[in-house]
């Protein structure tokens, strides 16, 4: 029988006899997991309701793919906003599971609103609600259904489970764990309607299952948001991992993650990397033991309450995202993936390494504060200093380490002069990762990357990554921005001296004022402050008082970070004297919030 529009519950205020009238007009239709309802670009042909099933709505990528925008649940409208404004749909809806729509034609859509203007006003509160639940923070705007996989007989995938449970439960989240027993259990089967009711009461559902030709593990992928692989790091992967004729949107459309579990003192069998292009994931996580920060963080993705740090570019004016840094661990809050630019790149992957705030201001100190890096001159061809030193310094430091292999999901940001395009780096050394962010135009060489690439710094083209970290994290950001648009003093270019006359009076410890010229030239086209409103805690700090080559205010700058911080956690939402977990709620809810001092 086909079903009426007064079940669904945002049209239940609607008049009967306009709903009465839809009914009548309306098709229903089934919608297969992995296929497409509608595609980006082309007109609208009517509104549909999803009755039951999961729908997801997806942009294309600038690099060709699909970018998760959101996703819809049960009862709620796709296709009403391009309808009413007559243009074409601006995002492409696939099915993520077995689907089920009310499809209202054009035409009839046209006649009841003009026959039932109230009808506007239905539709209007529908697109208000719909706009609200498709904000990255929103329950509705994210994954709830995870298929849980292990690719090893030798993992304790309910232990894991359970323990991911209770990480939700100290969260205030309620999550159910779904085995192939309880399928067996249950008359009737496992219908798309009787997910819905699950995803109802819980805010995530664990399907668990070991990679088997079982119908359960078939069911597994069919109906989950997201799949997460568990596998051993001291494993290696089977390829392929899953069978290419295994039909699975979540696979179809990049919603996969690996979690590397370790245990103890691994065997090195495969790289990180090894593991991701394997599962095709887009994300990877560590795990290291059982009831740890690394399971914490995972509770925290899945309850959509992992916070992002971003943390911009500005020469020695980055020094105070290191006195942020330690502001908000004081204050309880922890990181769950981080990203930078520049010198923003370098402060963020000293966090990422996991370093207490004492080391971290003890390696800055070292590397940048007590001799210069970029003091090794030459007569210019491609940069005024060799960079040797800066490459000596982040081999020191970082040494060998891999971004992929880093506790902290972390991510650098450079400029591709050849390609004119951002370059993120998400996975490779990070040495290279970090020289190739910070290699300011025409003071250091650039970064060759393979045959096509030719790095630069990263501000050239996104000093703020605040839109990179959404299209890879969901939940609050915190935005640290040092940059400023005065970045010229007009005294350093009256009469200026010749370079022996610069160093006679200066040294060779501080940068010429080209420094400042090729910086700025650089990034004449970005507007500083690009970025800032989408970050939900935005720290500002101005020091108007220091340049980006004061590379000796070095605990100056760190004071101006810690204090900006503190007055940040500090104001009316109370966020600085709140208990970790709802600390991290109150950020969540806490809108933009800007401090400059």
């Amino acid at each position: 029988m086909k079903p009426s529009l007064a079940e669904i519950p945002t049209l239940k205020d609607a008049p009967a006899d306009l709903l009465a009238a839809l009914d009548a007009v309306s098709e229903w239709l089934s919608i297969p997991a992995g296929w497409p309802l509608m595609h980006a670009g082309e007109p609208p042909d009517g509104v549909y309701f999803l009755l039951s099933g999961s729908l997801s709505a997806f942009k294309l990528g600038e690099r060709g793919g699909h970018t998760l925008l959101g996703y819809i649940r049960p009862g709620e409208p796709v296709g009403e906003m391009a309808m009413i404004a007559r243009e074409p749909h601006s995002a492409s809806v696939f099915a993520i599971r077995d689907s089920e729509v009310l499809k209202l034609p054009p035409d009839a859509f046209d006649l009841l609103v003009q026959a039932h203007p109230a009808m506007m006003r239905h539709i209007a509160r529908i697109m208000l609600t719909r706009a609200r639940a498709s904000h990255r923070n929103s329950p509705r705007a994210d994954p709830k259904v995870y298929a849980l996989i292990s690719t090893s007989p030798t993992i304790d995938l309910m232990v894991r489970a359970r323990t991911l449970q209770a990480g939700l439960k100290r969260l205030n989240r309620r999550a159910v764990i779904v085995t192939e027993d309880d399928q067996r259990a249950m008359e009737g089967g496992m219908t798309s309607a009787w997910f819905d009711a699950l995803e109802a009461k819980n805010d995530a559902v664990f399907l668990v299952t070991p990679i088997a030709d079982t119908p359960w593990f078939r069911t597994c992928i069919r109906q989950a948001d997201r799949l997460w692989f568990f596998a051993r790091a001291d494993a290696r992967p089977s390829l392929p991992i899953l069978p290419p004729e295994e039909p699975s949107p979540a696979r179809q459309f990049r919603l996969v993650d690996v979690v590397l579990l370790h245990h103890g003192m691994d065997r090195k069998a495969a790289t990180t990397n090894e593991w991701r292009v394997a599962c095709e994931a887009s994300r990877l996580f560590h795990w290291r033991g059982l009831e740890d920060e690394d399971a914490a963080r995972l509770a925290r993705v899945i309850a959509r309450r992992s916070i992002g740090l971003v943390l911009s570019g500005g020469g020695a004016r980055a020094y105070a995202h290191i006195g942020v840094v330690r502001a908000l661990r004081e204050a309880g809050l922890p990181f769950d993936v981080i990203g930078g630019t520049s010198m923003g790149a370098i402060v963020g992957a000293c966090a990422a390494m996991g370093w207490k705030d004492d080391e971290i201001e003890l390696r800055i100190r070292k590397a940048f504060v007590e001799s210069n890096p970029l003091g090794d001159y030459v007569l210019p061809v491609v940069g005024l200093v060799r960079g040797r030193r800066v490459e000596d310094r982040l081999q020191e430091h970082f040494g060998e380490t891999l971004i992929e292999d880093l506790g902290i999901p972390f991510f650098a940001v450079s400029t591709d002069l050849v390609a004119g395009d951002v370059r993120v780096h998400r996975g490779g050394l990070l040495r290279r990762a970090l020289r190739a962010s910070i290699s300011l135009p025409g003071i250091l060489p650039p970064v060759i990357d393979g045959d096509q690439g030719l790095l630069v710094d990263g501000a050239v083209l996104k000093n703020f990554p605040v839109d990179i970290l959404k299209d890879l994290h969901r939940g609050p950001i915190i935005g640290v921005d040092v940059a400023r648009r005065d970045g010229i003093d007009l005294e350093d270019f009256r009469d200026p001296p010749g370079f022996l006359g610069w160093a006679a009076a200066h040294g060779l410890q501080s940068p010429p004022p080209i420094a400042s010229v090729l910086m700025r030239s650089a990034t004449l086209a970005i507007d500083p402050w690009e970025g800032r409103s989408g970050a939900d805690v935005l720290i500002a700090p101005e020091m108007p008082d220091i340049d980006m080559r004061d590379w000796k205010r070095f605990d100056d700058v760190v004071a101006a970070g810690y204090e900006s911080a503190v007055a940040a956690l500090q104001r009316p939402h109370g966020l600085f004297h709140s208990p970790p977990e709802d600390t991290i709620g109150e950020i969540a809810g806490a809108g933009s919030l800007e401090v400059a001092d």
